[in-house]
């Protein structure tokens, strides 16, 4: 693999979490002239900064405590450091989670990447690749719809200075939050093992997969855009809850429990919507993704209603502006309710 990171100054945001640490060993690997470790939180950095003093010099990165709605320090960060490449990892991905605390969801996923975005493209940055999810097409959850809000805010600041690349995935084996030690860990305890639907499938990377697919993305020739993986198959979730019964299992009889969707949950995922179309990319391993954006005017005007909804706590018009970004967002019954709770609680 070429290294694109020698020599040269890196933001990493996200960084304390499981991708962005193994992000972190790839840059390092590299012999970046500068990294710039960036994570909202104290303990993930802390970690990380302990495992980074035994391989780099102390001037060779930067560990900054924060979070990416911070414009001030982004500022700072842009104008002390001056990253020339970014890898976007900070997010909040967990679906459930983000049903019942939209807020958040729509301030670091969907706000907080415009605005590193809209500083990286006035900053002059040569590039800003982050990490997207399956669960921004089509979206059924708050996570995927204002993930897919993050991924028109870097194809509204593009522009020939400035790379923008978004990279879709599924679900990353090893990262926080994976079903598989989620799994693991119902097994060693004698089980159950719960999976939510019988016919429930994913599609799964392996963590040294994605960072060279993030990798890749910063490599390539061309233009901004979103990018995918080449086409695989989706694992069912029963069967592999019954495949590492059989490989961790021990010979115990460990149950299987069908729980049901959980809020946001879709059956089956996918990597293109209907309205989009796929070509080639300069790399076998990714592919563009061509597809439908509103125009900038129309873009600008939705983040600033964003914007106030978030900073008013409006949880109904959050949902409202992401429906109107993201026509198939059909938010659910979760998020729906605790939009209503609170308006009746206003009156």
């Amino acid at each position: 693999m070429l290294l694109p990171f020698t020599d040269r100054r890196v933001l990493l945001t996200g960084a304390g979490g499981s991708i962005g640490s193994a992000l972190a060993r790839q840059i390092v690997g590299q012999k970046p002239r500068r990294l710039v470790l960036l994570d909202h939180s104290e303990g993930n950095l802390y970690q990380l900064g302990v495992l980074l003093s035994e391989a780099v010099e102390p001037e060779g990165y930067s560990l900054r405590l924060g979070d990416v709605c911070d414009e001030s320090l982004l500022g700072e960060i842009l104008e002390e450091e001056r990253p020339e490449i970014v890898l976007h990892a900070a997010a909040f991905k967990h679906v459930p989670l983000m049903e019942s605390n939209v807020i958040a969801a729509a301030r670091n996923n969907a706000l907080g990447t415009n605005l590193l975005a809209r500083m990286a493209a006035r900053n002059g940055l040569e590039a800003v690749v982050m990490i997207s999810t399956d669960k921004a097409v089509g979206p059924r959850s708050v996570m995927g719809a204002t993930k897919r809000v993050a991924e028109l805010g870097l194809l509204r600041w593009s522009n020939p200075r400035t790379r923008m690349r978004a990279v879709r995935l599924g679900n990353v084996v090893g990262s926080q939050g994976s079903v598989v030690p989620a799994f693991l860990q119902q097994i060693a305890a004698g089980g159950p093992v719960t999976v939510a639907h019988e016919d429930a499938e994913r599609f799964f990377f392996s963590m040294e997969e994605t960072v060279e697919l993030i990798v890749l993305a910063t490599l390539l020739a061309g233009e901004s855009g979103i990018y995918i993986p080449q086409p695989r198959e989706a694992v069912r979730i029963l069967d592999l809850a019954k495949k590492l019964i059989l490989e961790h299992g021990q010979g115990r009889k460990i149950t299987i429990g069908i729980t049901g969707l959980r809020p946001g949950d879709k059956l089956t995922e996918a990597f293109v919507s209907r309205d989009e179309t796929v070509s080639d990319s300069s790399d076998a391993k990714l592919r563009l993704v061509h597809s439908p954006e509103p125009s900038r005017e129309e873009f600008d005007a939705a983040i600033e209603s964003l914007e106030q909804s978030t900073a008013e706590r409006e949880v109904a018009s959050v949902l409202d502006v992401l429906c109107r970004l993201v026509p198939d967002y059909r938010p659910s019954q979760t998020a729906l309710g605790i939009g209503l709770k609170q308006e009746s609680n206003s009156r």
